[in-house]
């Protein structure tokens, strides 16, 4: 507000809307079901669809083959961002005085959530890594029925592992809380032979195949560049997938056939999704030089956003990048809710390298003279 930038091209990296192309085989298969607008979508989805969902899930994440039933543990969403919310609504009973745990910084969906569903929101500090479950004391565990994790993390990329899903599982079991895993990022990671571990992946490497407590939340807007898509799916414990199905039948929020069946080719192709990777790892590779000499900054374990501490306040990092050099990023602060005085996310901005990559060049070598002109 009240800033006028020059006269040169805005560079937006404030938010994670990907930019590169949706793959056309994507956008043909749109044009080609079209005639099926003419017949109302079940809230279950097409048994392909979940089929196709199924598929790549035990691919993907290594489950033993059967053990994620498509007519049970899986359902399609219209993207995360709206199962994330409603599912709360689902799953939390407000008589019970409520905490819904997540980390901080977060997504903003996890706290209006947990407050529309008369919870109250409890956040982790996690602002360099892993969220420091160990700093969450006995009686705060003791009220939570849902703990939302992000793994790749949003701003910070930081990945889950199996011993950090164990430790979780163990306390859901003891607390009896259920554990929801914001997966959205965890296609996109820089070595191909290295993906990140998944709540599923965890729980059947754990001998866990029922699945009990755990819902993962993917989606294809950043995997596979189809955010207007509003394409995704839910996937885990039967006697959640059943509650949530009830629950979203009533709100008749049912994915358009037409995008059900663009999901099956996408969740069958890999090869648009490696070259989506690569992509962003030339970016990274590009831009994290060119900032390295004057912010402490280097390439995340997943996901697209760098998450740098800034040189001065976040917002005012932010505003005065605007005013001189037209680049937006998003102040830390506004990611981040004050605990103890301190919010995790101050002096720190996300940049999501989401724009082509002579863009993110460019606007690298823009932060570059904006911080140079400070020195």
């Amino acid at each position: 507000a009240g800033v006028t930038p020059p006269d040169i091209p805005h560079i937006a990296l404030s938010i994670g809307e990907p930019k590169h192309p949706s793959p056309a085989f994507v956008l043909d298969e749109v044009l080609n079901a079209l005639p099926r607008l003419a017949s109302y979508p079940t809230t279950q989805g097409l048994p392909e669809l979940r089929e196709a969902i199924s598929d790549w899930a035990t691919r993907r994440f290594r489950l033993p083959r059967g053990s994620l039933d498509p007519e049970q543990q899986v359902l399609p969403v219209n993207g995360t961002r709206e199962a994330l919310f409603a599912f709360a609504q689902a799953v939390i009973d407000q008589s019970k005085d409520p905490l819904v745990l997540s980390p901080n910084p977060f997504y903003q969906i996890y706290e209006g959530a947990a407050f529309l569903a008369g919870a109250t929101p409890w956040f982790i500090p996690a602002a360099e890594g892993v969220p420091a479950y160990e700093q969450v004391p006995e009686s705060v565990w003791k009220r939570c029925q849902l703990l939302y994790l992000c793994s790749p993390g949003n701003p910070n990329g930081a990945v889950m592992g199996t011993a950090d899903y164990r430790r979780l599982l163990a306390l859901a079991d003891r607390h009896d809380f259920v554990i929801a895993a914001d997966e959205c990022y965890s296609e996109i990671y820089p070595e191909e032979a290295q993906p990140p571990t998944g709540l599923l992946q965890a729980c059947a490497e754990l001998g866990r195949t029922d699945y009990g407590r755990c819902m993962v939340f993917h989606s294809l807007s950043k995997r596979s560049n189809l955010p207007g898509l509003r394409s995704g799916f839910v996937a885990g414990d039967t006697r959640l997938i059943s509650a949530f199905l009830r629950y979203r039948t009533y709100h008749g929020c049912a994915m358009p056939i037409h995008h059900q069946l663009a999901s099956i080719a996408a969740w069958n192709d890999e090869v648009h999704v490696r070259e989506n990777r690569a992509a962003y790892r030339r970016k990274f590779e590009q831009v994290v030089p060119i900032l390295a000499p004057w912010l402490d900054v280097s390439a995340p374990e997943a996901g697209f956003y760098l998450w740098p501490e800034t040189p001065m306040d976040d917002q005012q990092f932010a505003r005065e990048l605007f005013a001189e050099q037209n680049v937006t990023v998003l102040p830390g602060s506004y990611l981040s809710r004050e605990q103890e005085g301190h919010n995790p996310g101050c002096n720190r901005v996300r940049m999501a390298l989401v724009a082509e990559e002579s863009e993110c060049i460019e606007a690298a070598h823009r932060i570059a003279t904006f911080l140079s002109q400070r020195t």
